[in-house]
């Protein structure tokens, strides 16, 4: 439950009331004074992280997969094969469109 801090408008003073996000601000009651003519005010928000979730441990567990995926496409043949060793033949001659003889 969130707490609201109010102001009263007959005595003037500040309380804070653990309350329901649907609690109506008319029907609070102020502390000191009983009366129901309390406002509500705008107060800083905070946030407190419960639990045992360590930080980064998404980035690490997607390291690991990665690191799992690339074992497995390690493993695979290649897409194109082997490329072929060049054959021995004579070297041509690009201006004449022949063969270089010795």
């Amino acid at each position: 439950m969130p707490i609201y801090e109010y102001r009263c408008g007959q005595c003037e003073k500040h309380f804070d009331a653990n309350q329901s996000v649907h609690a109506r601000t008319e029907d609070t009651l102020c502390p000191h004074c009983n009366a129901q003519s309390a406002t509500r005010l705008l107060s800083a928000c905070t946030t407190q992280v419960k639990g045992t979730r360590k930080t980064g441990f998404a980035e690490m567990k997607a390291y690991s997969m990665l690191d799992e995926r690339m074992d497995k496409f390690a493993k695979l043949p290649p897409l194109m094969g082997k490329r072929a060793a060049p054959s021995e033949s004579p070297a041509s001659d690009p201006t004449t469109g022949g063969t270089i003889e010795n």
